[in-house]
């Protein structure tokens, strides 16, 4: 008898513990496609470093519940190290501050196409990648900052005029290793064709007020410093400067102008912030949302209020700062140029002795 009941009992254990095999794993077979569709996480490479952005991210984390996982460094770097770690690298999207940037990041093969209506929907095909490898963000305007002591608009026009002699020892901008600059001669590359483009170099050569030296910001300064009368920066330094919290900068912009230059011909130069999906990306779908929340109004009209950079969506009117500068036309160029031409651009740069 006692046999008997230890035999039962033994084959009711055994019929439980199949039961229980079943029901732990038809769950994990069926849940893991879903469980990886709905990953909580985006890894972002960005070569941005403003207090906005991060603000965003936290917005764009309450939001969604999606958290955004930061990797800060400068473009360059980051782009070797997508490369370095192959497809292990945890990165999902990058994003930067220039287009030729985004260009060498497609060319190295390192982002992958994304189809989105809402990332369409909200920017303009100008601003995106012929192969929608890459989307725009944000705009920010090459532009001429002035001393309004010593210059009046009237005497501006374009960025060739200041090759004229009456601007010797007087223009100021920063290094040919910059980005900004490499992309301003790949616009004129484009736009003029290389030689034109070198005698323009070398013609902004010709009438430096120093050798080139410091960023945007230190441009301005030196013009205040009377070492120049102008100077070629991004428009939204000025911005930041006339906003800043250390009240000499404030000064400082506060005796500038800004003008936009060739308007009555090619248009100023506009380059732009903007982000790709990662090749190997194992988040794709929460980056393309990271994208489509940074391009939908309310995200581009913080661009545009703190950071004082024009919004890429057209919905969203600029801030006021930027409508007080008032409109103006554009360079109208495919951006890709500013990459194809980035090369010529350096080997230029060199042979004029542009330093």
């Amino acid at each position: 008898m006692k046999k008997s009941f230890y035999l039962i009992l033994a084959f009711l254990l055994l019929v439980l513990a199949a039961c229980g095999s079943n029901d732990a794993s038809e769950p994990a077979t069926d849940d893991a496609p879903e469980e990886a569709a709905e990953s909580k996480e985006v890894n972002l490479y960005t070569a941005r470093h403003y207090d906005v952005d991060d603000e965003l991210y936290k917005k764009f984390e309450e939001e969604t519940g999606i958290k955004v996982n930061l990797i800060k460094g400068e473009a360059d770097e980051l782009l070797e190290r997508i490369k370095r770690e192959g497809d292990g690298t945890q990165a999902d999207l990058f994003l930067t501050a220039d287009a030729g940037r985004l260009f060498r990041a497609k060319e190295d093969g390192l982002l992958q196409a994304v189809s989105s209506d809402l990332l369409d929907e909200q920017i303009p095909e100008k601003f995106q990648d012929t192969d929608q490898m890459w989307y725009g963000l944000t705009k920010r305007a090459r532009v001429i900052v002035y001393n309004k002591e010593t210059v009046t608009p009237e005497e501006l026009s374009t960025y060739e005029a200041l090759t004229e002699d009456e601007w010797n020892g007087r223009v100021l901008i920063r290094g040919s290793e910059n980005i900004y600059n490499q992309s301003l001669l790949a616009s004129f590359i484009e736009i003029d064709g290389e030689e034109q483009a070198k005698e323009w170099a070398a013609g902004l050569v010709k009438n430096f007020a120093r050798d080139p030296e410091g960023g945007d910001r230190d441009q301005a300064k030196a013009i205040a410093a009377g070492v120049g009368d102008v100077a070629i920066m991004n428009s939204y330094y000025f911005g930041q400067m006339l906003n800043s919290e250390d009240p000499a900068e404030v000064e400082i912009a506060e005796g500038l102008g800004l003008f936009f230059p060739n308007q009555e011909t090619t248009g100023t130069h506009v380059n732009i912030s903007g982000a790709g999906v990662v090749k190997t990306s194992k988040n794709k779908e929460n980056a393309v949302k990271l994208l489509e929340f940074l391009s939908a109004p309310e995200a581009q009209g913080t661009f545009a209020e703190a950071n004082y950079e024009y919004p890429v969506n057209e919905e969203v009117e600029p801030s006021e700062l930027l409508n007080s500068w008032g409109e103006f036309k554009e360079q109208d160029i495919p951006l890709s140029a500013l990459g194809d031409n980035n090369a010529k651009a350096i080997l230029l740069f060199n042979e004029v002795g542009w330093k």
